[in-house]
This record gives structure tokens, C-alpha cells and sequence, in this order.
């Protein structure tokens, strides 16, 4: 028998492995069930009147381990928010560059129209009193998904698609813009399926390699 001197127990050489729980760590179910609760609270109610109280009442956990993971409500929300735009807002890459971000706007419209989805108001308005959650807001809600879409874009220039000449930025701006402008001024009944193909159609009439102008479009010459 080998024993091990210290702050721990002796044991033995032959040691029984620890059996670890099935499914997911405790402390990883605990934090998607407050996002959840999180985000069903702001479903209902405004974030200015959520309180950490009614997050962790609803969670089932205490207060101390809601400030374990966040210092404050406001950076809850915006975990809860992302957390749904990712299970709202697809990725796709369905073999065309055009479908690709038609999918996508269609889902964007449809999630920043939802009660969910109009949480990023709240979100931004917060951020224009607390410069370091504007940063987090900057950093991984405005980077992230800038970095997500420009992955579909350059698979359109691989492809073809896309008009390898044209601003990356600029093309993108031109889709997602036109959407938040919309969100941000609170026209959601321009937030649709149909405007999304719209949008989409229209955008990739410019950004095509081969466009072409027909003889009932108008182009505005300098």
C-alpha cells in the first residue's frame, strides 16, 4: 500500500475513479436555467423594472450565485438575449450565398420583432450610460455577429456570388443596416418574411458579379 502524505487522506494504490454525474454540470444548468428565467422576465416586463431578486426567485437559485457569474441584471439580460439570438438566428450555408442571407434576415426579422428580440433597445440604451457594457455590447454582440455573416459573405465571393470588388463592410451595412434602422424606429410591421425577401433580392441585384440593367429599372447618373 502507497500512502500519500499531506493536506489529504492516505489512500490506497488501487483508487476507485470518481463517478461523475450523467448530463450536463451543475453549475452549466444552473446558468442556462437563469438565462432562461432571465429572458421570460423581460418577455413580460422591461429590464428597467427586473430585479435581481425576481431572476434568482424565478431561477430557483440565490442572489449569491446570480453576482457568481455577473455583476449586475443588466449583464444577465445580455447573456439571456445572446443566448437566443443564437438559437434564433441561423448561420446557414445552404449552397447559395442569396438564400444564405435570405434565411437569415428573415430569421433576424423575425426574432428583433418579438418581444425577445426587442430587448437589444433596452440593451442599447443601457449602454449609452455605462461605457464598459457598451464596450461588451460593441465587442460581442456587434463584432461577433459581424464575424458570423462576413463567413457567409466570403463563401458568396468564393462562389461567385458576390462581386469580389464590392466592400465587405459596406455590402453588410447595406443588408443588416436597413433592417435596425427599421427596428430602432420602431417599424415592425416592416419586419416580415416579404420584406426580408424584399431586402435581400433587391441588395444582391447590386452585389451580383454580372449585373445587368433591364429596361424597366431607372439608374440615377451623376
Amino acid at each position: 500500500m502507497t500512502t500519500y502524505t499531506g493536506d489529504v487522506a492516505a489512500v490506497s494504490e488501487s483508487i476507485v475513479p470518481v463517478k461523475r454525474p450523467r448530463g450536463r454540470p451543475r453549475s452549466e444548468s444552473a446558468r442556462d436555467t437563469i438565462l432562461k428565467a432571465t429572458m421570460e422576465l423581460l418577455e413580460q416586463g422591461t429590464l428597467r423594472d427586473m430585479t435581481a431578486e425576481a431572476i434568482a426567485k424565478k431561477a430557483g437559485v440565490s442572489k449569491a450565485t446570480l453576482y457568481k457569474w455577473w455583476p449586475n441584471k443588466t449583464y444577465i439580460a445580455f447573456d439571456a438575449f445572446m443566448a437566443r439570438v443564437k438559437m434564433e438566428v441561423a448561420t446557414p450555408d445552404t449552397g447559395s450565398a442569396e438564400r444564405d442571407f435570405l434565411i437569415q434576415v428573415r430569421e433576424a426579422m423575425a426574432f428583433y420583432s418579438s418581444p425577445a428580440g426587442r430587448t437589444l433597445a433596452q440593451l442599447l440604451a443601457e449602454g449609452q450610460g455605462d461605457a464598459n457594457f457598451h464596450e461588451v455590447l460593441l465587442e460581442r454582440f456587434l463584432t461577433q455577429r459581424r464575424e458570423e455573416v462576413a463567413v457567409m459573405w466570403q463563401r458568396g465571393v468564393d462562389r461567385g456570388d458576390i462581386c469580389a470588388n464590392i466592400d465587405r463592410q459596406m455590402g453588410l451595412d447595406i443588408l443588416y443596416g436597413t433592417m435596425m434602422f427599421r427596428f430602432l424606429s420602431g417599424r415592425f410591421n416592416m419586419m416580415n418574411a416579404e420584406e426580408a425577401e424584399k431586402l435581400v433580392r433587391t441588395a444582391f441585384r447590386g452585389f451580383a458579379p454580372n449585373m445587368r440593367v433591364t429596361d424597366d429599372e431607372v439608374w440615377i447618373e451623376a
